[in-house]
């Protein structure tokens, strides 16, 4: 006869060794013990979120978000590690909350009689104390004012004593608790397939009204209640999180999408097109591919995102990880017709009021009399007044460790590559617009670069899903700052607008080039660059974010907002209150450098009038 296998204790003394370690030198504990049981706590936190049972449930993604967590296999190891945990926890907190988080055994209110989707159920109970039922009570109505995708929460009393999943209940002695149960409505009925969607949706939603109920009970516990319940989530990455965020980055790495779909040949190009009199595009010519798109694509996907414990972050990182894969297929369909289609998909139509916009600032903003191209400055003296500006940020922030290099695949004009600063051999460069042009490229990208770098993970340097609008809209706010906005710089940015309107409806190049020439009056080579830029790599509509980027940015500032949480790292504005909940967590820094041009005479003036409310038509000084 086989002996029996006896179950191992539960490592107690292990534990409250970590929790001495905990309270003593704010080490965090991330304890593993048999059979996939865990013990997380990433600070001294007046709360421990317990899950018992299954690991391929929304509940166990639910408790293992949050700051302070317990995973358990069985409910007396749970009861042991919790009970210990609450004693210590609530003599240095003040009073502790466990939240026991689990899911019905079945989706009751869904039947097949039912011609709608009905509500789904959340089940709570908690004990007597004033402070619990403060904390059901929030819990209540936080979850009752959501929507899991159709279906509305109904928020009903668990009895204890009647439901087996409850059972965790009788075990903690006096230790405050309040338990939820909810239905699984995330999976397909009768089977064991989920909605990944619905179940990303329930998990946060859950986690969100557990945070709200724990800053409820610690309000009427009368201790203080945090600034925002946000505050008493995560403050720490897991290893899964920086190793998913390295791994996308070593893809991102592998290429850069602005200089894989730019021409290397723009002076030849604008010599054919002039020789053809204006009435054929020009053969345009790109850097090899220096990688196999496939395969990194499969290296992309390779990436697991399903044990990284933070739903927020989660979204972030699948979102960089789309458009990454978006820009890979760009690639591949370099010089097709496909191309410009999957550009509208990464960058968006041109929408009609900004359409609008675009002709309101050619049709009122004056045109400059075209003049010979004078001689401005060149290459190397750019190149300088570039490494001299890095050098007094690099002053002030020793990791600014960004090199300037003069290139000649490039049409002229400035382009910053990750960390480097790429200077094209044909620039001329009115000397009136080199400060703008530096604050422009140095001052916000360079600058968002660095600071992101600070935050720990890459994608913050490398910039969130969609970040270019909003860091062009900056960029462009940093010209009018230093009094860079010209006539001429507001209607070439508008001329982009249009140029990439009619790209996207299909004109041919030539076209486009009529219309920016002879219906907007630019001159021949200025409308070349305009329409070069846009039909890059076979139709490219970046070049409309930048008017749109700053008319978001002036509305933001028209509506009070500040432009600190822009300098964190390359962020859009969709993300704003991603970037304020990471904040109020303390999972991000403050920017490292703020641009030195704020703080400048010049610009505290302007920032003001644009705080005040303006037009982009208003940035133009004569």
């Amino acid at each position: 006869m086989k002996p029996k296998l006896v179950e191992p204790a539960p490592p107690l003394a292990q534990i409250e060794s970590d929790l001495d370690a905990l309270l003593r030198d704010g080490k965090p504990i991330r304890r593993d013990f048999a059979n996939g049981n865990r013990l997380h706590m990433d600070r001294p936190l007046p709360f421990l979120c317990v899950h018992v049972g299954s690991h391929q449930d929304a509940a166990f993604h639910v408790v293992s978000a949050n700051a302070s967590y317990l995973i358990a296999a069985d409910i007396g190891l749970a009861s042991e590690v919790a009970l210990l945990v609450a004693r210590m926890m609530r003599d240095h907190c003040g009073a502790f909350l466990v939240l026991d988080i689990g899911e019905l055994a079945e989706d009751r209110f869904l039947t097949e009689d039912i011609p709608f989707l009905p509500p789904f159920e959340i089940a709570l109970a908690c004990g007597n104390t004033a402070a619990e039922k403060a904390a059901l009570k929030r819990f209540a109505d936080a979850a009752s004012a959501r929507e899991a995708k159709y279906r509305t929460p109904r928020v009903d009393d668990l009895t204890p004593t009647t439901r087996a999943e409850a059972t965790l209940w009788s075990e903690l002695g006096d230790a405050a608790c309040l338990m939820v149960r909810f239905a699984p409505i995330y999976r397909v009925p009768g089977t064991k397939r989920v909605y990944p969607e619905l179940h990303d949706l329930v998990v946060a939603n859950m986690v969100d009204s557990a945070l709200q109920a724990i800053s409820a009970f610690l309000k009427a516990s009368r201790l203080e209640p945090p600034a925002t319940h946000r505050s008493l989530g995560r403050r720490a990455y897991i290893d899964a999180v920086v190793r998913a965020d390295r791994a996308i980055d070593d893809v991102a790495s592998t290429f850069d999408f602005l200089l894989a779909v730019t021409p290397i040949n723009a002076e030849p190009a604008w010599l054919e097109f002039q020789a053809g009199v204006f009435e054929r595009m020009p053969a345009l010519l790109y850097r090899p591919l220096e990688f196999e798109v496939a395969a990194q694509k499969r290296k992309l996907y390779s990436v697991s995102l399903d044990h990284l414990e933070d739903p927020l972050l989660t979204r972030l990182l699948s979102e960089k990880q789309q458009e990454l894969d978006l820009q890979l297929s760009m690639l591949a369909a370099r010089e097709t017709p496909r191309f410009a289609e999957l550009g509208r998909a990464l960058y968006g139509s041109v929408e009609p009021s900004l359409a609008a916009r675009a002709r309101s600032i050619l049709e009122k903003v004056p045109q400059v009399a075209s003049a010979a191209r004078q001689k401005g400055l060149d290459a190397d003296a750019v190149a300088a007044a570039a490494r001299d500006m890095i050098a007094r940020y690099r002053a002030a922030y020793p990791e600014f460790d960004a090199s300037v290099e003069i290139r000649g695949d490039l049409p002229a004009g400035l382009l910053v590559s990750r960390n480097q600063l790429l200077v094209s051999r044909d620039t001329n460069l009115p000397s009136e617009r080199l400060t703008a042009l530096l604050s422009h490229e140095i001052g916000v990208h360079l600058l968002t670069y660095f600071n992101g770098d600070a935050q720990g993970l890459a994608i913050f340097r490398n910039g969130l899903a969609g970040y270019e609008g909003m860091q062009e809209g900056l960029a462009v706010l940093a010209e009018y700052l230093v009094g860079g906005m010209s006539a001429a710089r507001l209607r070439l940015i508008a001329a982009r607008v249009i140029a990439c309107q009619a790209m996207l409806d299909a004109a041919r190049f030539e076209e486009a080039f009529r219309i920016l020439h002879k219906d907007f009056g630019l001159d021949d080579r200025s409308a070349f660059n305009i329409v070069l830029r846009v039909y890059r790599g076979g139709g490219l509509a970046k070049d409309a974010i930048y008017l749109r980027g700053l008319a978001q940015i002036l509305d933001h500032l028209r509506n009070g907002g500040s432009l600190t949480p822009f300098w964190i790292g390359k962020i859009s504005a969709a993300h704003f209150g991603a970037i304020q909940e990471l904040n109020a967590r303390g999972l991000l820094r403050a920017p490292r450098l703020e641009p030195a041009f704020l703080s400048s005479d010049t610009a505290r003036p302007r920032l003001k009038k644009a705080m005040a409310g303006i037009d982009p038509i208003d940035m133009v000084e004569t």
